[in-house]
């Protein structure tokens, strides 16, 4: 399966030292199935960093490790209450205490987070807002958390947007 990577700089070996710690998913490298999400990425990266292209990195996953026992994964199927739980606390800094190698489920994009903030301020329930999440369009994620994990990554090309 091919993974996009939507960046202001061009990545052939990601290296975990430069991912931020309070994404959904906690500090890794994240990747999509979606070329439209990473190309979204890439361009919203260009303008923060103020740079005269963006790019999508594009590897090739070999997607039987998802069922496979070789690493610890994750695997989100939709919004659910351990998801919704899992980013809220990896977006505090508060991260669960389980650890996974590849971490698979939806993008709580800023779109999305405008309901989880309802959730955090105790406004929504947590049913509520599950509830409300599953009208969006999801795009998905595979963020990468271990040495092992990125090792599973094989660089293809780049997409200059």
């Amino acid at each position: 399966m091919l993974l996009y990577h939507g960046s202001d700089n061009k990545v052939v070996i990601p290296k975990m030292d430069i991912c931020r710690p309070t994404t959904d998913f906690g500090k890794g490298f994240y990747t999509t199935t979606s070329e439209q999400q990473a190309r979204k990425w890439a361009l919203i990266k260009k303008e923060r960093a103020n740079t005269a292209y963006g790019y999508i990195s594009v590897f090739d996953f070999d997607e039987s490790i998802l069922s496979s026992d070789v690493l610890k994964i994750m695997l989100f199927k939709g919004p659910t209450r351990y998801w919704l739980d899992f980013v809220v606390n990896n977006r505090m800094g508060k991260p669960l205490q389980e650890y996974y190698d590849i971490v698979e489920g939806p993008v709580a994009n800023d779109k999305l987070y405008a309901t989880i903030t309802l959730y955090e301020q105790g406004i929504l329930t947590a049913d509520a807002c599950i509830e409300q999440l599953q009208t969006y369009k999801l795009f998905d994620q595979l963020s990468f958390h271990t040495d092992a994990a990125i090792n599973t990554l094989s660089f293809q090309k780049f997409i200059k947007v």
